[in-house]
């Protein structure tokens, strides 16, 4: 918890269980483990515990976070599709985790980053190298820059 409480610069509010009372005021709900199997089948339960009530996702090996079904990366490319007007299907999406699905589902051309799972590139429309060998960068020039220049 002591790496945590660094990283996110406040200290765990630590409760035996939820009630309406924690539930009413939260707005994420964040597992974190550095049993990255545990976290993964973590998700998997949650998911299929909580259904279309919440939205289930990690969003590192370790993170498993569980907000609002309606708060998720998706939510932001529609929201941002309204906003900014511009068609879900001319919006490209790069990601590395399973919480960037949701967004890939939303956008017209979705693009996983090479470290991705195998579940992650699989919901991908594209793959680029990994973030360790500039491949946000190479997915930039390969799949964006190429269709606004050419």
């Amino acid at each position: 918890m002591a790496r945590e409480a660094w990283t996110v610069k406040f200290d765990a509010n630590v409760v035996a269980s939820f009630t309406d009372v924690h539930l009413a005021h939260a707005v994420k709900i964040v597992g974190v483990s550095d049993d990255r199997d545990l976290v993964a089948a973590c998700e998997t339960a949650a998911q299929q515990a909580l259904g279309e009530k919440a939205s289930a996702e990690r969003s590192q090996p370790y993170y498993l976070d569980v907000t609002h079904p309606q708060a998720n990366k998706g939510t932001v490319v529609t929201t941002l599709s309204k906003r900014l007007n511009i068609p879900p299907e001319q919006i490209a999406t790069i990601g590395d985790m399973p919480n960037d699905v949701p967004m890939f589902r939303k956008s017209g051309f979705s693009i996983a980053m090479g470290n991705s799972s195998d579940a992650v590139k699989a919901q991908a429309s594209a793959v680029t190298d990994s973030h360790e060998n500039d491949g946000f960068a190479k997915a930039a020039r390969k799949f964006v820059l190429r269709s606004v220049s050419g």
